[in-house]
């Protein structure tokens, strides 16, 4: 069994011997060798190695016929083989030595095919070479011409379509490398040369505006009655549209290098902006930053620079409010600035809009509104207002013609208004008193009709009565009048003057003149009255030409409306028209001229009645020998000198007037009364202790006098004895104690037909009591002695009761 399995192996290791590679029959040899029968194996290798050796033998056997056949053949064949090659051989000599002229034609031919190829090669890299070099000089010569926008043109075209077919060359990359700086080279020039256009226009947009202003004031003389279309500084409007086509854009050419700023036909009749200042950096700079791709950039730069220089330009100088000049160079930078900046929005398309300049013009109205503000509050002088008027008239206008809305300029003149004014009225306040000072307060002589009719030309005096007298003749007022009047008319026209040229309407005008003049009469000319009424030394003379003097300028008010409405073309009697308050001005400052008459001549008695020196305990005397004070002698005297002066004042009525001589009977009346009042207080004064019936008689010897006096009629006018009543409180009084008539006073008390109607129990009672404390003394140091004569004993009995039932009188009074 174990033979047969051995065999087995064997066989099987025979045949992958003979199936296998020779390179992998190591494991297989192994494998009989790591067995104990490998002898048995080597026996029957060596017995399949002959029987191989057999089959090998059969086969040859069987082809050998063949073999030799082949071989024989072969034989043969290589006999002809040596003669074909020997002809090959002899044919390839003869082939080499025939070709040997022909090879050297092929190279010859070679050798020019490749000096062709080279030649065009050569061609075609010039080809594209040349323009490279061609368009690099030509931008070196634009560079040294500074004609940049073309260069940067040139450059772009150099870089994308030149160069890329002219190859990669050594000088290739040399000037690709070199574009880049020349790009910043360009870049750089421009925004140097945009800078100094900047700096050229803050320097010559003074004279830019006062161009610009002197236009339009020209075209407003020009153009007083047609309305035509502003021209702009720079040209007619009308060149935008073109002027934009030309600049705007990436693609459009730019404006000439010498002269961007084109004009037409007519634009050299004006000196325009570009004629002061050269535009064209500023297209130039646009034009090259937009083809950089960088505009927005620039536009930035731009704005941001244009308004720093705005802040620059609306800043005013700290004295700009002390000359006109001042203002003058403000607005003229103001104007240029905004001129400049309409002629960019015109000539470019995009650099700057409408709304960034109508934002700009925002912040400059509203800056220069203040700026107006504040520096015309310094003002003083109604000539360099109005003069800052017409300049802020003509600023406006010419900006208005720009487009730009000035509303809030001619609202800031209405401000303004105000503040003219209060200055016109400060110095017609300085005017009006100047005259007063200067007048005489005497009525005006005239001599001859020349003057008459010159101070007739200046005040409205219509007085036929006085126009018949013959020369030499005085007119009723004083000197005061025809300037104040003509001083009034001069103001109409100051605030006429203002109003021109705001475009308000005749009605607005018309009221705001009537408004300035009230002030002017209530304010200004009432406390100049009132200055010259209130002054120092002011004689009653004076006072009494005062009056004259308000009631013909009160008469003249309706001349002054009917001139006012001529003026302003403006009918008076036209709705909610303001009326003159002129007529009530004159008429406050005639009453208190009216009650310094009265004050004033209540003063002058005060000063006599000081004067009084009455000897309050003087011994009862006859009256026959009393005398009147001496100085109610000087004080009837003076009266009346003075009421003389009286008959000048105005007889006739006026509107405001109740009776004829109302101010001089007034004053009489009130001048009685001061003096009873004070005869009154003189004899109730509590210095005074005692007064003794002897005082009493020469109380009413005074007494009598001032009642002589007033029943003389000092002043025409009153009815009866009207004057009379200013004393009969005092005289009743007087009465009632030296007739001692105490009966008939008790028993008639509160009746309306009573004799002492008007003596007041008080008043009585005071009196009597000073009467009676001498007497009361006198009993006192006697009463020891018991020596009371009957007669006094009884008048004391008397007086008691008297006093008793006066204060049974008071109490019931107060009951």
């Amino acid at each position: 069994m174990a033979s047969v399995e051995t065999a087995a192996e064997h066989e099987r290791i025979l045949r992958e011997i003979e199936s296998t590679d020779t390179n992998c029959i190591g494991p297989t040899l192994r494998s009989v060798y790591d067995g104990q029968e490998h002898g048995l194996f080597m026996e029957k290798l060596d017995a399949r190695i002959r029987n191989h050796d057999r089959e090998i033998e059969k086969m040859c056997n069987h082809h050998f016929q063949g073999f030799v056949d082949s071989i024989t053949e072969l034989l043969k064949v290589r006999g002809e083989a040596q003669k074909l090659k020997s002809q090959v051989i002899e044919t390839n000599v003869r082939l080499q030595e025939d070709g040997k002229s022909l090879v050297g034609s092929m190279e010859e031919l070679m050798k020019c095919r490749v000096q062709q190829r080279n030649i065009a090669t050569t061609v075609d890299k010039l080809t594209h070479c040349l323009p490279v070099l061609e368009m690099y000089s030509r931008l070196q010569e634009q560079m040294r011409a500074k004609r940049y926008y073309p260069a940067l043109r040139t450059l772009e075209q150099l870089e994308h379509t030149c160069l890329p077919r002219a190859g990669r060359y050594r000088f290739c990359t040399i000037m690709s490398e070199n574009i880049p700086k020349l790009r910043t080279q360009i870049r750089d020039t421009a925004m140097t040369q945009l800078r100094d256009f900047l700096e050229s226009i803050r320097k010559h947009s003074d004279k830019i505006g006062e161009t610009a202003i002197k236009q339009a004031q020209l075209q407003r003389s020009l153009d007083s009655g047609v309305t035509l279309q502003p021209r702009a500084l720079i040209g007619r409007r009308g060149r935008k549209e073109a002027a934009g086509t030309e600049s705007g854009g990436h693609g459009g050419s730019p404006i000439s290098e010498q002269d961007s700023g084109v004009l037409d036909e007519e634009a050299e009749e004006v000196p325009g902006a570009q004629d002061l200042v050269d535009f064209s950096p500023v297209y130039r700079c646009l034009h090259i930053y937009s083809v950089l791709g960088l505009r927005d950039v620039f536009e930035n730069y731009y704005r941001k620079q244009r308004r720093k220089q705005a802040r620059l330009v609306l800043q005013p100088h700290s004295n700009m409010h002390e000359t006109l000049e001042g203002y003058r160079r403000y607005f003229n930078q103001i104007v240029g600035f905004f001129v400049v900046e309409d002629h960019v929005l015109h000539t470019t398309q995009g650099l700057v809009n409408r709304a960034y300049v109508e934002e700009l013009w925002e912040l400059a109205l509203s800056k220069i509104v203040a700026a107006l503000r504040t520096h015309s509050s310094y003002c003083d002088d109604p000539d360099l207002v109005l003069d800052l008027k017409n300049l802020i008239v003509l600023f406006a206008d010419t900006l208005q013609g720009y487009g730009f809305p000035v509303s809030q300029l001619f609202d800031m003149l209405l401000e303004i208004r105000e503040q003219y004014g209060e200055i016109l009225l400060k110095r017609w306040n300085v005017t009006f008193r100047q005259i007063l000072d200067q007048d005489n307060f005497s009525p005006i002589p005239v001599s001859t009709e020349q003057e008459y009719r010159q101070y007739t030309s200046q005040f409205p005096l219509q007085d036929p009565e006085l126009e018949k007298l013959p020369f030499p003749k005085k007119l009723p007022f004083s000197e005061f009048v025809p300037k104040a009047y003509c001083q009034i008319k001069e103001f109409i026209y100051a605030c006429l003057k203002y109003s021109e040229d705001l475009h308000l309407s005749s009605t607005e005008i018309d009221d705001m003149i009537r408004k300035s003049t009230n002030l002017l009469l209530t304010r200004t000319l009432s406390n100049c009255l009132q200055y010259a009424i209130k002054k120092k030394n002011v004689g009653l003379a004076e006072l009494v030409q005062v009056i004259i003097n308000t009631t013909h300028l009160e008469q003249s008010c309706h001349f002054l409306e009917e001139f006012i409405s001529n003026i302003t073309n403006v009918p008076p009697d036209t709705a909610n028209a303001t009326k003159l308050y002129g007529t009530s001005t004159f008429k406050d400052a005639r009453h208190a001229a009216e009650a310094e008459i009265y004050t004033s001549l209540n003063a002058k008695i005060d000063q006599f009645l000081q004067l009084a020196d009455y000897e309050w305990m003087s011994p009862a005397q006859a009256s026959g020998n009393l005398a009147t004070s001496d100085y109610l002698v000087d004080l009837i005297t003076f009266l009346k000198s003075t009421f003389s002066v009286f008959t000048n004042l105005p007889g006739t009525p006026v509107e405001h007037a109740t009776l004829p001589g109302k101010v001089a009977q007034t004053a009489c009346m009130s001048a009685c009364k001061h003096i009873a009042t004070s005869l009154m207080q003189l004899l109730l004064d509590p210095e005074v202790r005692q007064i003794s019936i002897g005082a009493l008689h020469q109380l009413n010897v005074d007494l009598k006098e001032c009642e002589s006096f007033a029943r003389a009629g000092p002043v025409a006018g009153f009815q009866g004895d009207t004057l009379l009543l200013a004393f009969s409180d005092l005289r009743q009084l007087l009465n009632l104690f030296t007739q001692w008539d105490w009966s008939t006073y008790l028993a008639d008390y509160g009746k309306p037909t009573c004799k002492y109607l008007r003596v007041n129990p008080h008043t009585a009672l005071a009196l009597l009591e000073k009467l009676f404390k001498p007497m009361k003394e006198t009993s006192r140091k006697n009463v020891v002695l018991a020596q009371f004569k009957k007669a006094d004993r009884d008048r004391q009995k008397l007086i008691d009761a008297v006093i008793k039932q006066l204060r049974n009188l008071i109490a019931q009074h107060h009951a």
